[in-house]
């Protein structure tokens, strides 16, 4: 089982099934032992038959049970410490969230989606640095996610996701110095979670199309499983992506983007503070010429009918 990453230690949390668990297997693969972190109550998930295949394989892998929250976060950690001596590496990967219309989600969802998403990615993050910067440096990787540019039915999830691609960018410049390296990733592959999200949101489809172009369920199945996101999630970890830090890819099947980080596009100054009447001169031509309001379905009204 010895590999790129022999000797090291790793933590993939939601590792009981689906792309967690490629994760888990391709690093116990490349000679990390691995924490196989997973609530297990989750359709599919079992973290202790992850852990026997990755031994069954010669590799070195634990179970943890223990949820990716602010308390539970200590005690994952502790697991990968006290299992195998440190922590090199983190993946967080656990994930959670409903679909349904912006005016229709709970406190309750709005909670759960938010607190597994980001906040628990972060008690992660804070766990597990002082760790990895007692090893002289480590990686990070986040699972962030294409919602993020923005998915009708996902406003709780979008925004959580999203929130995790700052929290990355901060996290890669406050503990670069330390040799820790974050990135991100947009992972799309077809999941059971995934095949159960299409069968939940079929009254946005029409939406989606619009908006968002095809989605998944229009892509071949198998050339989305869930390894095919792993090999590139795994060669972040290794030294060869030394120099990667801060940034945000999209992974799908055979293909991987970098994505640009947002920069000024366009500026206007006046002398002292803007009236509305210079703004109204001015901006129109200067600052936001070229733009149009690109979700206003004027041609299909029936997807403006307001269900409340």
């Amino acid at each position: 089982m010895a590999g790129r990453l022999d000797g090291r230690v790793a933590i993939v949390t939601g590792a009981g099934g689906g792309i967690g668990r490629e994760h888990a297997l391709l690093l116990a693969r490349e000679g990390a032992a691995v924490v196989v972190n997973d609530i297990n109550t989750r359709t599919g998930a079992d973290a202790a038959a992850v852990v026997e295949e990755i031994r069954r394989a010669g590799g070195q892998a634990v179970a943890s049970t223990d949820s990716a929250t602010w308390d539970g976060a200590a005690a994952i950690v502790a697991t990968a410490v006290e299992a195998f001596g440190g922590l090199d590496i983190l993946i967080n990967n656990a994930t959670a969230g409903g679909n349904n219309d912006l005016w229709r989600f709970t406190e309750a969802e709005f909670d759960l989606t938010v607190d597994v998403n980001l906040k628990g990615y972060f008690a992660m993050i804070r766990e597990a640095v002082p760790h990895l910067a007692r090893r002289g440096g480590g990686v990070i990787v986040n699972t962030s996610s294409g919602s993020g540019f923005g998915h009708p039915s996902h406003s709780v999830y979008a925004a959580a996701k999203e929130g995790l691609v700052g929290l990355t960018r901060t996290a890669a410049m406050e503990l670069g110095r330390f040799a820790i390296r974050c990135n991100a990733i947009r992972p799309m592959a077809v999941t059971q979670q995934v095949r159960e999200y299409r069968e939940n949101t079929q009254k946005w489809t029409r939406l989606m199309d619009l908006t968002m172009g095809p989605r998944t369920s229009q892509t071949d199945d198998d050339a989305l499983a869930p390894r095919m996101i792993s090999p590139f999630v795994v060669w972040l970890c290794t030294d060869a992506a030394s120099s990667v830090n801060g940034r945000t890819f999209f992974v799908s099947g055979n293909r991987v983007w970098l994505y640009s980080e947002p920069r000024p596009k366009t500026m206007i100054t006046t002398d002292g503070a803007w009236t509305l009447d210079e703004l109204d001169e001015v901006a129109p031509r200067e600052l936001i010429a070229g733009l149009t309001n690109r979700f206003r379905l004027d041609d299909h009204p029936d997807l403006q009918v307001f269900e409340g």
